[in-house]
């Protein structure tokens, strides 16, 4: 196993499964803390309300392991919930602590556009990185949610996305690596981000 796919209910684990295989990845499924305990590196996946996420983890007995593995320095993959969970409250239906590993909250997209943001928008990179290799500037990636990060601090954002506002699109910070939109789903581009990774985790 190069990585497992944290189980918590809460999206649709096949098509992350499959495209981390296709792209060289072995990969297992698991809700099991003690499987967490001992993952090389962890996916966080997930489609759906903050709150019930959090509850999820929590429940499963998932919460406390997925920080120690942060904290002990493994790679964390976040997509779409997974991303927004790192951060410390989120406000969908009323507030609610997330895993607080990242400084700042998850907020709701202006009302001024159409909410659920669905479909394939451009990404703008804000830093440098290997993750992006082969990727142009304003590379398509497919979206799906209603509310997004705003990090307090800068240096973590990775790229931005514009739909009524600048927001962040996706964040790196030393082995955080994490998305608003879905590689899965997002064709050659999502598979080039996933392969970058794996390159970079195992050669």
């Amino acid at each position: 196993m190069d990585l497992l796919v944290v189980d918590y209910g809460m999206g649709n684990l096949r098509s992350v499964s499959k495209a981390l295989e296709r792209v060289g990845f072995k990969v297992k499924v698991s809700s099991e803390p003690e499987e967490v305990k001992k993952a090389p590196a962890l996916v966080l996946p997930g489609v759906g309300a903050f709150k019930d996420a959090m509850e999820n983890l929590k429940r499963l007995g998932l919460y406390k392991e997925i920080l120690r593995h942060i904290e002990k320095g493994k790679p964390y993959l976040g997509i779409c919930l997974g991303l927004q969970l790192l951060f410390e409250k989120s406000y969908e239906f009323g507030q609610t602590e997330g895993l607080g590993v990242l400084e700042g909250e998850v907020v709701l997209l202006p009302t001024t556009v159409k909410v659920p943001h669905i479909g394939w928008n451009q990404i703008w990179k804000r830093k440098p990185s290997w993750l992006l290799e082969g990727l142009k500037e304003g590379e398509y990636f497919y979206f799906v949610h209603s509310y997004h990060v705003v990090p307090k601090r800068q240096e973590v954002i990775l790229t931005t996305t514009d739909y009524g506002i600048d927001f962040v699109s996706s964040v790196e910070y030393e082995n955080i690596f994490a998305f608003q939109f879905h590689p899965e789903k997002s064709q050659r581009a999502g598979l080039r981000l996933l392969e970058n990774l794996r390159r970079r985790l195992y050669g």
